[in-house]
């Protein structure tokens, strides 16, 4: 409480100071300052390049220097991203200090992403996302949806810490900023053609121009496509694939310097066969005569990339994913800036997920939803052009998410050795509206001392509609039943931050910060029995980040680096766990209660760096230290059975150590094109991969390595580009699916194994 009044009392004493005394001061300037740059600027140095590029950032809802922002964020361009060799955003996996972000959960659309051990432990969608995802400044609810195609993007941003204060819905874990490109004044464009391995095919365009001096417009398209790396071994059909098609196009109105507005729209749509991964554990039938029977036992050896189902092939997983937006910047003075960002955006998923990777029928499900949201945002900014920068702002959502879900399970269940059919079915709506009001104010209170407060209040409340039934095969059909609850529930939080930095000279920047998350409670989407029904509301969770910083530059340009340490402390963390109720009976009785179980400590070391060496040679990197743990975790199962207090040793998706370093160097040739080569070795820790940590659902520590090189026309019409991705062909698992209760189901899913690629490109 001290805290939250302090970081109000000073937002509100700047905000007053800065519009009583410096209303009138001049024009703000170019946030941008060229004599710095990001940590990860654009990837190509030439042979005349002499310094580290420049990046602006707006992780603080303003354009500035990344340099000169006291919070740990990191910058891709679009050349930096190809040479990434991502097509989509889980191909920042290693290029980010305590980002884990894969494909997740079974689903080829979904995005699991944890930043500093924090993010969304179970797919369902009565979860929120621990770190939050944008595209163009609109908040994406789902991570179904969220694995998104790279076609058409200026720069990603990835800020690591609680969001609690500047953004729509706030993140304990971090936020990821997608912004696509706006239209331009002069004609430009690019087609560009793919092929690889796996059968590979993709193809992107983009096209932008001005009708006038007030409109222009842009449109951009992609096709990408591959067969999938996992193969059914009894059928031959290949699983893990991807069939996407995706549009954008934006109409942009500027009748003058002081006004601008752009209308956008986008398209998805996804259809793809299964994605499978591995048993880990023997699966288990539970046999109401005799006991438990090992359906399957547990795999050996190295993963094969073969995987059976007892899925049809035409059930595989469909997306839809579309939006409209209007952002409108309006510059009502020469200190003061409206802008307004107002969004509706629709996701429609039909996805069957093989949960157990088998040909039986354990922890198969259909999950079918229609996910409907609208947000706006109003922000007014100040600028007095010196030493004061203030952003207020109120924010709005309004989400929707009705499903439709079922579940197969005619082998998780016999009697004497005659399987006994079983399917639930469950039908839910969830209607969220959020609030909130912040504040933000940037004041240098002296010469190179800058201080930083703001303060948000949030108000979220949830309605929740849930029904399951049971349907038994013979001879147990008395057994049906159905369970159906109804909740409202509302939480409001403040939260704080506070940050000061120091310009120790032109080259070097310190700060300290503090920062505080939330995400609010919700119901237990997986509550199946009147007990369970009964206790379906779970609390929000909360984080405060203590962070101290030092941005470096050295004075001739050529070499950068950012270091961050911090302290996290993480409470109520909301943990779904699996749980068996009578496991000593004839018909035990499963759940998957949500707890308010846990506290975290995290403390962790980050570092980011870009060098120049000699003739267009540039060398980057990152390297980070992360202790995660638990203060404590309140589990009803550990209590019963001391002997299981192993299972929350570890946090998931929180390595200890992780790294990449990267390399290019480009020769320019005597017709002034240029042919660049590169490669990186990225390095990931031992990894846990669910809440309960099972053996099977844990990666040990490996070692990624990428080439490419490319070919740039002197004219700048022509690229020419060619790369491999896991280049020694290691086989690792990205994620995990926990439901030991059922089947003793523990699902690894795998990344790619080695790939190959070629690619075309012609810009105008």
């Amino acid at each position: 409480m001290q805290l939250r009044l302090l970081s109000l009392a000073i937002a509100c004493a700047i905000g007053a100071h800065a519009h009583a005394a410096r209303a009138a001061e001049a024009p703000a300037p170019d946030a941008a300052d060229p004599q710095s740059t990001g940590t990860t600027g654009s990837a190509h140095a030439t042979g005349d390049s002499a310094q580290l590029e420049t990046i602006s950032v707006t992780a603080r809802r303003r354009s500035e220097n990344i340099e000169k922002v006291p919070v740990a964020v990191s910058a891709f361009s679009e050349e930096d991203l190809k040479d990434l060799q991502a097509t989509n955003i889980d191909g920042l996996q290693g290029a980010v200090p305590g980002l884990n972000i894969v494909q997740g959960r079974g689903s080829s659309s979904a995005a699991n992403v944890f930043i500093r051990g924090i993010g969304q432990p179970d797919a369902l969608q009565t979860f929120d996302p621990g770190v939050g995802m944008y595209v163009d400044d609109v908040y994406y609810s789902r991570i179904q949806g969220a694995l998104i195609s790279l076609f058409d993007v200026d720069h990603v941003e990835v800020l690591r810490g609680p969001q609690g204060t500047l953004y729509g819905k706030n993140s304990t874990g971090g936020a990821i900023k997608i912004q696509t490109r706006d239209p331009s004044e002069a004609t430009t464009g690019a087609v560009e053609g793919t092929i690889g391995d796996h059968g590979r095919a993709e193809g992107r365009f983009y096209l932008s121009g001005a009708f006038d001096d007030r409109w222009s417009a842009s449109v951009a398209g992609a096709i990408v496509g591959n067969d999938g790396y996992v193969r059914d071994p009894s059928t031959g059909k290949d699983y893990n694939d991807d069939d996407t098609k995706a549009l954008r196009a934006k109409l942009q109105f500027k009748p003058g310097e002081n006004f601008k507005a752009t209308l956008g729209l986008d398209y998805t749509r996804q259809n793809t066969a299964l994605t499978l991964g591995q048993p880990t554990a023997p699966l288990i039938r539970t046999d109401l005569a005799t006991g438990p029977v090992v359906l399957l036992p547990a795999p050996t050896g190295d993963y094969d990339f073969r995987t059976r189902t007892s899925f049809a092939p035409d059930q595989g997983q469909k997306l839809t994913h579309k939006g409209v937006s209007l952002h409108v910047d309006w510059n009502l003075s020469e200190a003061w800036k409206l802008k307004s960002i107002s969004a509706y955006r629709w996701l429609d998923s039909d996805a069957f997920i093989d949960i157990d990777a088998s040909q039986f029928q354990l922890g198969d499900v259909f999950v079918g939803f229609d996910q409907k949201q609208a947000s706006q945002e109003l922000q007014l900014q100040y600028d007095n052009g010196s030493d004061l920068q203030a952003v207020y702002g109120v924010y709005w959502l309004r989400e929707t998410v009705p499903s439709h879900q079922e579940a197969y399970a005619d082998d998780l269940f016999s009697l004497g050795g005659a399987p006994i059919d079983f399917l639930r079915t469950i039908d839910d709506d969830l209607r969220t509206t959020s609030y909130a009001a912040f504040a933000h104010v940037n004041w240098e209170f002296a010469p190179t001392w800058t201080l930083a407060t703001g303060l948000r209040w949030t108000r979220e409340s949830k309605d929740y509609d849930r029904s399951t039934s049971t349907f038994w095969g013979a001879p147990f059909q008395a057994l049906d039943e159905t369970v159906a609850f109804s909740g409202r529930k509302s939480w409001t939080a403040f939260t704080p931050s506070i940050s000061l930095q120091k310009q120790i000279d032109d080259q070097t920047m310190a700060y300290v910060s503090a920062n505080r998350g939330f995400k609010s409670g919700g119901f237990n989407g997986r509550a199946n029995s009147a007990p369970e029904a009964a206790n379906a509301v779970f609390d929000p969770e909360f984080v405060w980040t203590y962070e101290i910083g030092l941005k470096m530059r050295s004075s001739d340009g050529r070499l950068q680096g950012n270091v961050a340490a911090f302290h996290s402390d993480y409470k109520d963390f909301q943990a779904r766990v699996s749980e068996v109720l009578n496991p000593g009976s004839a018909t035990p009785t499963f759940a998957f209660p949500v707890l308010n179980a846990a506290k975290l400590k995290m403390d962790g070391l980050e570092f980011e760096g870009a060098m120049l060496l000699g003739q267009g040679t540039r060398l980057s990197g990152q390297l980070t230290y992360l202790d995660a743990r638990y203060a404590k975790f309140v589990d009803p199962r550990v209590q019963l059975n001391p002997a299981l207090a192993s299972l929350h040793d570890h946090v998931p998706f929180s390595p200890k150590w992780s790294a990449r370093i990267a390399l290019t160097q480009t020769f320019n040739l005597a017709d002034g094109g240029a042919i660049t080569v590169g490669g990186d070795v990225s390095y990931r820790d031992d990894t846990w991969l669910s809440v309960d940590n099972r053996p099977g659902l844990m990666q040990d520590a490996y070692t990624l390595v990428g080439l490419f090189g490319l070919y740039d026309s002197a004219d700048g019409h022509w690229q020419v580009r060619a790369g491999v991705r896991n280049l020694t062909d290691k086989t690792y698992k990205t994620d995990g699916q926990e439901f030991s209760s059922v089947g003793n189901i523990q699902t690894a899913y795998y990344g790619w194994p080695r790939n190959t690629y070629a690619s075309v490109r012609y810009s105008f």
